[in-house]
């Protein structure tokens, strides 16, 4: 099965082709861009399937970050992977960042339990915990670092994510970004099942964006 991956969930805009038979990356495109993920994803996706050889015509699937991440960002990878999807009469299918981390960490950490927290600004963490194979034992949660402390102050095994250096109090600052390998977003991808549905944004906090109250017209 040919995997097309798209991440635009954080400063990073990739794509990437995947064989799931040989479980490799055929290519990868991208850069840590900060910002323009509309203006750039479709040139990487093209860099993409060039330097495999491959059309689209040839994916299988596509993969999708869906975050928690940037609020814009995820939107426009969610967009473009519904839209290859319907184009090409094939499933896409919702990859969390919480997770990719996760995969990660178990990678580098085997038979440890990990927990995945990630800098969600305003004393906030992004936050989902998982077992020492990598499936999720908790859901994904928007969680105060005070709270985070309180809930997992006990927990025994790996913490990683940019969050991590604020829950353990060491600093005040989070320890770096946090980046999605797009080729784990792949695999992953490849192992997901297209049954639960289209790839939907995973907003753990609500838009900033509220009503102007004060220059609301009164009903007549």
């Amino acid at each position: 099965m040919m995997i097309l991956a798209l991440d635009t969930a954080g400063t990073g805009c990739f794509a990437c082709v995947f064989d799931s038979e040989s479980g490799r990356a055929l290519s990868v495109a991208g850069d840590d861009i900060g910002r323009g993920h509309a203006e750039r994803l479709m040139a990487f996706v093209d860099e993409a399937l060039a330097a495999a050889g491959k059309a689209l015509d040839d994916i299988d699937r596509i993969a999708v970050t869906i975050g928690p991440g940037s609020f814009t960002g995820i939107r426009v990878g969610v967009a473009a992977a519904r839209g290859f999807a319907l184009a090409l009469g094939r499933p896409a299918v919702g990859v969390s960042t919480l997770e990719v981390l996760a995969s990660l960490a178990c990678a580098q950490h085997p038979g440890e339990p990990v927990l995945v927290l990630m800098d969600a600004k305003r004393d906030e963490l992004y936050g989902q915990s998982f077992d020492e194979t990598g499936a999720p034992a908790s859901e994904p949660m928007l969680i105060s670092i005070a709270d985070a402390r309180s809930r997992f102050g006990q927990f025994s095994g790996k913490i990683t994510g940019s969050g991590a250096a604020l829950f353990s109090g060491g600093q005040t600052e989070p320890s770096g970004r946090d980046r999605f390998d797009i080729v784990t977003v792949a695999r992953l991808g490849a192992a997901a099942d297209p049954a639960a549905g289209k790839p939907a944004p995973l907003y753990l906090r609500g838009v900033d964006a509220k009503p102007q109250t004060g220059f609301a017209l009164a009903r007549a």
